[in-house]
Parts: structure tokens; C-alpha cells; sequence
């Protein structure tokens, strides 16, 4: 089974399942054809944390595809170029590209496939085209001019005749597919395992490194706030960096084992919902009622508000005690019966919390910014990529591929791509958990999620939308679990909804205290309800929240299910 947020990734993945290839094989297959189907929500200088089942060893594993600040990106450096807050857009706001190092380690360590194999699909799209998609149309539509005025080598990637691709056009992008031929070219001979490293010398050491490090230090660009300027990525950043595989982190919740990344990104606020929702009976509270919106909203504010004081890629996260029973206990008395307008991190362990300097509403929003796609009305909308895959051995693959989104940065003219922007997530603030230093990674929001059923592997699963994702992956893991007998594609289908109240991860860290967006498909006396204990309530269109996809493994079924929001997410599987 394959399921993704793209029809060509899943189609992909499928292929490759039906070739003989596992699950990791096929989902590193889909992660590459992501890249060309969805250039505006994820490219090749991004991101992939990774979460998986190997069968073999019974064991669940997170490979971290997140790269870290440049060597030379210290708070005094940065603001010293008159920042205050790191841009959303431009070549600043770049760390290493930490997606072909994830993919590649996967590949090399649990799939069986070779490098030529995997790249092929991805190659041939970026060569003949694919069908381009409303919103790709509608985000360079966004962004063109732009692209014309002031990132000419974007233009001359994305802007086909001039001019932005019309919906239903085919976009090719030959430097690209030329970029990845020249890799496998250079990497070919010996065994699979040493093609597949030479492939991550030519990246991390060889010509794409060397293109990377003079086009970011060589060359200067207009970012979100305005100004030019060039970026901090060298070679040596590059050479001294690589993917790793680490334990997930854990909370069992109604006989579910639910595995998440580390406190590097922002998917143990996943398992600390969990912990507070322990305490309460949803199922008799009946799937989306007033009181099980309001009691899921209210406990993602506690635990939201704690990933903002605790949470980076530092030592002394206290995840311990953010999942201890008593720590939880206390922070549900918090949850009243009307809804709370403050941001309120815990103490946990007794430790004092400490809260950003948020900006001031009203800093430069620029065409382009932040996570990762952007409205018709300049308006930034939260949105990534996802694969799940499950084989036929039982192998299971949860990834989110995000980050080097093509309006990111300008594009690189000899690789066909632009690098990401995430380090627009560090705090230029000493002393917080999320504070930029050299070589850590920036807390993200990507969030690939993972259960166990009564200790056997049973779900993998994920979103799209930023900070949203461990809203609708909640939403979605609740209704399986208290839903009523709802499958896979009953509980994506189901209403979604989500608070908009904690500061946002992107620049320029916008909050709307109170917001509650939920699917009109809702029960009106729902919204009534909700109103009138306080939420400020924002009925969004039917079909327009969530992005999910997953696939399920049982004693007897595969099971798989996609997003049908946007036309574009598919499932599939025999």
C-alpha cells in the first residue's frame, strides 16, 4: 500500500512495490518524485525527518533528514546584519540540505534497490513534465513578479514563455533531471551500498556542494524584509554534516504505542495532547460534540504553549517530565468550560519557562514567506508533503518531505533548485531551547507520525500544514480510536479542525489567540456551542482542512487512505 499526497508519488511507489522493492525502496522512489510534482511545497535542498517499521528486527526508528545552521550562523553575526528576525524568504535563511542525506540513508541501510532505480522516476518527470497543479499555478502566479524583478535565474525556471505555467500545463524542469543523472553517472560501479554513498559524496562534497557553497556565498538577493543579501552556507557546512538514526519518542494511549521524532521538531506535541486527553472519556463525549472540540482545542493550547517554551535541538529538553502522569494531571485543571486567551507553558520539574520576544504585528510580509505556499491574496497557507508506504514483508515508511519550496530562495542555475529557508525558525534570542547556534538544527513543524497496536505496528501516517500537523494528525488518530468504528478513510474524511492560537512557527510568527477554524460540515448547534464558551469561531469551507494520508497493517489486511481535499492525494495498494 502506498498513500501520498500526490497521485504520481503514490503511482510511483506502487511501481516500485510491484518490482520487488520493499517499503523504504519505494518510499525513497515517491520522496524523489515529490520533489518534481510538488515543487512549490518541497525541493531538493529540504528537509525529510522519516519514521519506520523494519520487520526484520521489530524495531522502529527515526531517520533525521534535517539539516543544521551554517558553521558561521551565530545570533551576533546575524543581527549584526541589522536582523531582527530571520527572513522568511532568501539565501540567510538557509541550513544544510538535509533531504538526500535522510533518503540516502534510508535507502543504503533498509532498502534494496539502487540509486539509478530510485532516481529513475524522478529523472523522467523532471524531464518530459508533469501536469501542473491549480495551486503550483496559482504559488508562481504569486510570486512572479518577483521572480521577474528580482530572482531572474526563478523566472528562468518557473516562468515557462515568461510567464507562469497555466493549471493543466505540462512543467519540466531538464537542469534538475540533468543534476540527478549527472549523480547516479558519477556514482556508478561497485555495489549498491557504494554507488549509493558516491552519490552522497557528489552531493554533500562534490558538485552540488561546490555549486551551493558560490552561489551562497558569492551571490546577494532581496528576502522578505526587503533587503539584499547573501547567505552563510559553505562547503565545509555541507562536508561535516550527515543524516542520522535515532530512537522515537513514545506515549501509549489506549492500548496505541504512538512514535514520534525528538524535541528537534515539534512532533512530541503529538504525545503530549495524548497525555492530557488521557484524562478525559471522548468516546462518551461523543466524536466531534462541543465538549470533544473544545477539550481537544484546550489541551493542544497547554501542549502547544509548552513546545514554545521547551522545545530545540538541545540537550536538556525536559520530555520526561512534559509526559509525566502527575505534570499532566496539574495541567488539565488549567482546562475550564470556556475557552483561555492566554499561552500558558508548564513547569515541568519545577523549571522556570521562558517564552520568545515575540515580534510586533506588522513587520514586512513580503510575497513569498514562510511555510510554504502562498494564497492569491499574498497570504502565506501551511502546506508540505507525506508518503506512507507498507509492504508486503510488513515494513512501514511515514516520511515528510518539506522545505527548499521554489519560492524560497532564488534558484541555483546549474542545479535546478533553490535551498530552504528553515533556519527562519530559530529565535535571534540567547538562552531559549530554539535559539540560533552554529550546527543545530532548527525546531521544525515537520511531523511524520507512527502507532503500535497492543505492541504490533499498525498505523503509519501524516500531513501537511505546519503547525497544523500535530492538530489534524490528532484529529485523525482520535477519531480511529474514539470515533466509533470509523476506517481510515471515514476518519480523513471527517470534519477537521484546528486553533490558530499559538504563535506561529514562520516568519513573521503571526498568533490569532482564541481562533478556532473547524469544517462547516459540523453540526451548527457544534458552532453555537463553542461560541458561546468563548472560541472565536471560523467555519471554514467543507473540504478545506487537513491533508492526511496513512496506510494500516492487521493480522489479516493492508489498508490504505488519502486526503481527497484538492483533488490530489491518492491511495493505492493490491
Amino acid at each position: 500500500m502506498v498513500a501520498s499526497t500526490h497521485w504520481l508519488a503514490s503511482a510511483t511507489g506502487m511501481s516500485v512495490l510491484e518490482g520487488g522493492g520493499n517499503a523504504f525502496d519505494a518510499a525513497v522512489a515517491a520522496g524523489f518524485v515529490l520533489q518534481v510534482a510538488e515543487p512549490h511545497l518541497n525541493g531538493p535542498a529540504g528537509e525529510v525527518p522519516i519514521l519506520l517499521w523494519d520487520e526484520s528486527t521489530q524495531k522502529a526508528s527515526v531517520v533525521c533528514g534535517q539539516g543544521v545552521a551554517p558553521g558561521s550562523a551565530t545570533i551576533d553575526h546575524v543581527t549584526g546584519l541589522g536582523v531582527e528576525i530571520m527572513p522568511g524568504t532568501g539565501l540567510l535563511a538557509a541550513t544544510v540540505p538535509g533531504a538526500f542525506g535522510g533518503w540516502m540513508l534510508m535507502l543504503e541501510r533498509w532498502g534494496t534497490w539502487s540509486l539509478a532505480q530510485v532516481l529513475e522516476p524522478a529523472i523522467h518527470y523532471a524531464e518530459y513534465g508533469v501536469p501542473v497543479l491549480d495551486r503550483i499555478s496559482a504559488t508562481i502566479e504569486t510570486v512572479e513578479q518577483l521572480f521577474t524583478d528580482d530572482w531572474p535565474t526563478s523566472a528562468a525556471t518557473w516562468l515557462p514563455g515568461g510567464n507562469a505555467p497555466a493549471p493543466g500545463s505540462r512543467l519540466t524542469n531538464p537542469v534538475l533531471a540533468a543534476t540527478y543523472r549527472r549523480i547516479v553517472a558519477e556514482a556508478a560501479g561497485g555495489t549498491r551500498e557504494a554507488q549509493i554513498a558516491a552519490a552522497r559524496d557528489a552531493w554533500y562534497q562534490g558538485f552540488v556542494a561546490e555549486a551551493i557553497a558560490e552561489f551562497s556565498t558569492t551571490t546577494a538577493w532581496r528576502d522578505s524584509s526587503g533587503e539584499v543579501r547573501g547567505g552563510l552556507l559553505t562547503g565545509d557546512d555541507l562536508a561535516s554534516w550527515s543524516a542520522t538514526v535515532e530512537e522515537p519518542l513514545t506515549f501509549d494511549y489506549h492500548g496505541h504505542t504512538v512514535c514520534k521524532t525528538g524535541p528537534w521538531g515539534q512532533g512530541p506535541v503529538f504525545l503530549q495532547q495524548l497525555a492530557l486527553l488521557s484524562g478525559y472519556d471522548l468516546t462518551a463525549m461523543g466524536h466531534l460534540s462541543a465538549d470533544y472540540v473544545h477539550t481537544v482545542i484546550e489541551c493542544a493550547k497547554l501542549a502547544f504553549a509548552d513546545r514554545e517554551a521547551w522545545y530545540g535541538d538541545a540537550a536538556d529538553v525536559p520530555m520526561r517530565d512534559l509526559l509525566d502522569d502527575a505534570y499532566n494531571a496539574e495541567r488539565r485543571g488549567l482546562v475550564g468550560m470556556e475557552a483561555s486567551f492566554d499561552l500558558r507553558p508548564g513547569a515541568p520539574g519545577g523549571r522556570k519557562p521562558r517564552l520568545p520576544d515575540y515580534p510586533d504585528a506588522g513587520l514586512p510580509g513580503a510575497r513569498g514567506v514562510g511555510e510554504p505556499t502562498v494564497g492569491s491574496d499574498g497570504r502565506v497557507r501551511g502546506d508540505t508533503c507525506h508518503v506512507d508506504v507498507v509492504d508486503r514483508h510488513g515494513n512501514m515508511v511515514s516520511a515528510t518531505p518539506s522545505g527548499g519550496w521554489l519560492q524560497s530562495s532564488p534558484a541555483i542555475p546549474s542545479l535546478g533548485f533553490c535551498l530552504g529557508t528553515r533556519a527562519q525558525m530559530f529565535w535571534l534570542q540567547e538562552g531559549l531551547p530554539n535559539s540560533l547556534r552554529p550546527g543545530i538544527r532548527p525546531r521544525t513543524t515537520l511531523s511524520p507520525s507512527f502507532a503500535l497496536r497492543d505492541g504490533r505496528p499498525w498505523l503509519a501516517f501524516g500531513t501537511p500544514g505546519g503547525d497544523q500537523q500535530d492538530q489534524w494528525s490528532v484529529n485523525f488518530f482520535l477519531a480511529l480510536v474514539h470515533g466509533g468504528g470509523l476506517n481510515l478513510q471515514e476518519a480523513i474524511d471527517a470534519p477537521m479542525f484546528h486553533s490558530e492560537h499559538v504563535p506561529s512557527s514562520f516568519y513573521p510568527r503571526a498568533s490569532r489567540p482564541g481562533v478556532l477554524q473547524i469544517e462547516d460540515r459540523v453540526d451548527p448547534g457544534v458552532v453555537a456551542e463553542l461560541r458561546r464558551r468563548g472560541h472565536e469561531v471560523e467555519p471554514q469551507d467543507s473540504w478545506s482542512l487537513g491533508r492526511l494520508s496513512a496506510v494500516s497493517r492487521d493480522a489479516a489486511f493492508l489498508r490504505a487512505a488519502a486526503n481527497p481535499r484538492g483533488a490530489q492525494g491518492y491511495a493505492a495498494g493490491r
